[in-house]
């Protein structure tokens, strides 16, 4: 899965990496990004099929258009690659609504050893992982969007607002993530970026040939202070490079 990653750059330099409009108000420098946290996200332009794609802002947990409440948006922060055509959640927006979610890398958490830190329990403690890229560029990471209204929004005499959602597509592990977990976000390459955003294309066959993320060999990853698992912690130093075993390391166990 995908449950926590950074993102630090300001719109305007995200827009530009993607070739994409600014159409969002800074979220600020998030080093412990959460569910339900409002993210950035490249998606097709709107109503100009040949213009450039948008930056804008999504809620991180997709929110069905028939949902009563938000609530269900904790649950729906991934998607399965492996059954995006098949879920009546995502087969309709696989099709039309697909977004780019940019990500200087993300956090997961590697199963504990008996010679490594313990828990205040003494078991072993789960290590976090920074994942990022090799060269250090962002991560255009697929997701699913879609729009919803809000009903706690509406006041009297007026509609409740619309609120845009998304959710991150995960897949199989390649060589490099197992060891630390068995699925991945799915990234896009650059030159598959303007195919993924394309509402017109509902080639669900060749778009689902992304998913395969064995070849990828473009991440590198680091331990960190556990002080990553509390979302409260929002801070540069939380991808800084640790020493599991150092008694100097910062600990949440």
């Amino acid at each position: 899965m995908c449950g926590r990653f950074v993102s630090t750059s300001p719109p305007d330099q995200v827009a530009a990496f993607f070739g994409a409009d600014v159409a969002v108000e800074t979220l600020g420098e998030n080093y412990n990004v959460a569910p339900t946290h409002d993210v950035y996200a490249v998606v097709a332009p709107r109503n100009e099929p040949e213009g450039a794609p948008r930056l804008e802002a999504f809620h991180w947990g997709l929110i069905p258009s028939w949902a009563k409440d938000r609530k269900i948006a904790s649950r729906m922060i991934n998607a399965r690659s492996e059954t995006l055509a098949e879920k009546p959640a995502f087969k309709g927006l696989f099709k039309k609504k697909r977004l780019l979610i940019p990500m200087d890398g993300f956090y997961e958490w590697k199963a504990g050893t008996a010679d490594g830190p313990k828990t205040a329990k003494g078991k072993p403690a789960k290590q976090p992982m920074f994942i990022h890229r090799s060269d250090d560029e962002p991560m255009a990471v697929a997701g699913l969007w879609t729009a919803w209204k809000d009903p706690e929004s509406a006041t009297e005499g007026d509609e409740p607002m619309w609120l845009l959602s998304a959710t991150v597509i995960t897949t199989a592990a390649n060589e490099t993530m197992s060891p630390v977990h068995d699925r991945m976000p799915v990234m896009v390459p650059k030159s598959r970026w303007a195919e993924w955003l394309s509402p017109s294309n509902d080639d669900v066959a060749s778009l689902s040939t992304l998913f395969d993320m064995s070849d990828d060999t473009s991440l590198v990853m680091h331990p960190v202070s556990t002080e990553v698992n509390s979302v409260r912690n929002n801070r540069s130093e939380l991808i800084d490079e640790v020493d599991p075993l150092s008694p100097d390391s910062p600990t949440l166990l």
